[in-house]
């Protein structure tokens, strides 16, 4: 009776996994055992990311949908937003803005040459003296003082601004109407001024005479490489500035300075000495 009652009692099986039941004798009777949980292997999830050439700098994913790498020196970092198309309410033109960043990279790079060759070159004995000043005494700051050249400073100030105003606004027409300045008269050199269709790279025998860039790859290098300069010497004229207020001196003298004893001629001392003056 107990054997049969026994018998008659079913044992619920514990699934896991695959159905698996083994069989067991429990007084002469078989009873239907569960089977022990198998422990079960761990699924394992692979994420590759698809790879890129493209150089990323402090990118994130609402910079990188309007900034898709189609320009020159385009790392994806925007984080004022300045390239979207609809910032600033149209405002601020994100074609407008590559152009120009591309023109005063070039005026950087030329200003910074200018800024400190002629104290170089004064410094070598290689001009005369009353030209090879530090460029905040050329009169950038009239109470620093002044050079001394063939004319005046304030004469030949004018005379820059004139021939700047025109060369600036020659550069304007021409990124409004490209090719437009091969079709106005320049003393016959009008034939040299076609452009190529990009006004930031006019090209030519004039604007590219030494014929760099003769395919596409080594134009986009060039292009590359002009911007990280170009950059670079824009954050190097804002360092020129704060030399010049810090310690008094050119960038030359600063370098040959720190050269010279670099423990006491450094950023850390030098503005250690203007916080104890305070």
């Amino acid at each position: 009776m107990a054997t049969a009652a026994l018998a008659s009692v079913s044992v619920p099986a514990v699934v896991c996994g695959k159905p698996a039941f083994a069989e067991k004798k429990f007084l002469g009777a078989r009873v239907a055992a569960a089977a022990r949980p198998q422990a079960s292997k761990a699924a394992k999830f692979v994420v590759k990311a698809e790879k890129s050439d493209r150089q990323l700098f402090f990118s994130d994913k609402a910079a990188q949908s309007y900034l898709d790498g189609s320009k020159p020196g385009d790392f994806g970092y925007d984080p004022l937003g300045l390239y979207k198309p609809e910032g600033a309410g149209g405002f601020i033109d994100p074609k407008w803005l590559a152009y120009s960043e591309v023109i005063h990279c070039r005026y950087a790079m030329l200003g910074m040459a200018g800024m400190v060759a002629p104290e170089i070159l004064g410094k070598l004995g290689l001009i005369p003296a009353e030209t090879g000043l530090v460029w905040f005494k050329t009169g950038v700051i009239p109470s620093e003082g002044q050079y001394d050249y063939w004319a005046s400073p304030l004469a030949l100030f004018w005379i820059e601004v004139v021939l700047m105003q025109f060369a600036e606004l020659r550069r304007w027409q021409d990124y409004r109407h490209p090719g437009s300045q091969s079709k106005q008269y320049f003393l016959g050199l009008e034939q040299f001024f076609g452009g190529s269709g990009d006004p930031s790279y006019p090209g030519g025998a004039i604007f590219n005479f030494l014929g760099y860039g003769k395919d596409e790859k080594s134009m986009n290098d060039l292009k590359l490489k002009e911007l990280k300069n170009g950059r670079l010497a824009m954050v190097a004229t804002l360092g020129f500035f704060i030399q010049a207020m810090a310690t008094g001196e050119g960038p030359f003298q600063n370098l040959t300075d720190h050269l010279a004893d670099p423990f006491n001629n450094n950023i850390l001392t030098t503005f250690g000495k203007i916080g104890g003056s305070f």
